[in-house]
């Protein structure tokens, strides 16, 4: 049976530029968006999960793996692309989640974890374990996270369904889950250099073999690097004009491995294929997403003043969150600095996206089932639609009108989709889709 992630990247590691966007998100309507735009490609849709976003405690969506699954599969069905393009991901599966707790103890959680997810079905699993637990370092070196890596990996194997099924990726440079660093940390972030590349995979594979796994070692299929690219809540790093074309040899020693770029979200659209030339065939997106999701719904709040003005009885979004943020302010108060008002703009708009966190809330919930009511009783002129919207963005969704959904909820998609779209700058035709894994 073909396996479209590998098909990738095998055509990624003969040179061809392609690269496969990894989805990182729980949003019903990212991932909604992202189905029916790969579906109307005929492109596999790959769908990644957080430790502390799901997790076999619930993590902060309160989904298990196996309910995450039943989700997105849900949500998959609806826009008709076919489960045999779906691959399910484990992003940063490790003690992360449990740093605070000494080494031991989150080892033995995050092996709870590993097993939580191949039972579920997620297949492409990403070993993270470079981040040190109670009484460590903040950052572990090589040796100690690629033999936690190997011990997570062990117990991935026994617990699989099938074990063939796996692609595992590794690496200890990697961003926080969710993206985006401190400030100061983002801005100048330095590349990876091809030699620490080379030795962090060599490390991953001497300890796969130390254990016995050298079926699994074959699975190893990506490294995570830093290329250059990052974001912050108020600043971008773009890959820079000169980035360096050598780091791809570091590829060389070993066969069928790429590289995996996390925390691309905002990237100019060119840098996206020079990254799948760089040999990064797996290019993580998630935050831009949601960000695309809050302009849609902030400008439909806005497009509801226009039709009813003085008449509007529906609460005003912006401050229904802006409410729930102060009074629950652990999701973004560590991350957003500066002044009040630098601190209230980031709340909203920030390339972070920390908001993300708030749309589940029953309060918030209910404003939104509210506009859309509202707006449900209007005809929206297209006049208006373009004065909130990009005319891509209006033209999009009209076209997602004849898949049956009104233009209130076509355009909330549509934008998500604008934001996804330059990630299928080229790629190359999968066949069999339908015998994929």
């Amino acid at each position: 049976m073909s396996n479209p992630l590998l098909q990738v990247i095998s055509a990624n590691r003969a040179g061809a530029c392609v690269a496969l966007p990894s989805i990182c998100s729980a949003q019903p309507d990212v991932i909604l968006a992202s189905a029916l735009l790969v579906a109307e490609k005929d492109a596999p849709l790959l769908i990644e999960a957080t430790s502390n976003q799901v997790n076999q405690d619930g993590g902060y969506t309160g989904m298990k793996p196996a309910e995450f699954v039943t989700h997105v599969k849900g949500i998959c069905a609806k826009a008709g692309l076919p489960e045999s393009a779906l691959i399910l991901g484990g992003d940063h599966l490790g003690p992360q989640a449990w740093r605070s707790m000494p080494a031991d103890q989150a080892m033995a959680k995050a092996k709870e974890l590993m097993k939580a997810y191949v039972e579920a079905g997620f297949t492409k699993i990403h070993l993270d374990c470079s981040e040190g637990c109670a009484g460590e370092e903040a950052q572990v070196g090589d040796e100690l996270s690629a033999s936690r890596a190997a011990q997570l990996a062990a117990i991935c194997e026994e617990y699989a369904p099938d074990p063939n099924h796996l692609n595992y990726i590794v690496g200890t440079e990697v961003p926080p889950p969710g993206g985006a660093r401190d400030a100061a940390e983002a801005q100048g972030v330095e590349p990876t250099p091809p030699e620490r590349a080379a030795q962090t995979l060599q490390m991953h594979f001497e300890k796969f073999s130390t254990l016995g796994l050298h079926a699994a070692k074959e699975r190893i299929c990506g490294l995570v690097v830093q290329p250059g690219v990052e974001f912050s809540p108020f600043h971008i790093d773009h890959l820079p004009a000169d980035s360096d074309t050598t780091l791809r040899a570091a590829l060389d020693p070993f066969q069928n491995v790429v590289f995996e770029a996390h925390s691309t979200d905002y990237q100019r659209s060119s840098a996206l294929p020079r990254l799948a030339d760089m040999g990064f065939a797996i290019l993580k997106v998630g935050p831009a997403l949601t960000f695309a999701y809050r302009q849609a719904i902030y400008a439909l709040d806005q497009m509801l003043d226009w039709l009813e003005e003085d008449n509007r009885t529906a609460p005003k979004l912006p401050k229904i969150l802006e409410a729930q943020m102060l009074s629950e302010p652990k999701y973004w108060h560590a991350h957003y600095h500066g002044s009040d008002q630098d601190v209230r703009l980031l709340r909203h708009f920030s390339y972070a996206d920390r908001i993300r966190y708030y749309w589940p809330q029953e309060k918030v919930q209910d404003a939104l089932e509210t506009l859309f009511s509202a707006l449900q009783t209007h005809r929206i002129p297209e006049v208006l639609q373009l004065q909130l919207f990009a005319s891509q963005a209006v033209e999009r969704a009209q076209a997602l009108q004849s898949r049956g959904f009104g233009i209130e909820k076509a355009l909330v998609l549509a934008e998500i989709q604008q934001a996804l779209q330059p990630y299928f700058f080229e790629r190359v035709e999968i066949p069999q889709l339908e015998e994929a894994l």
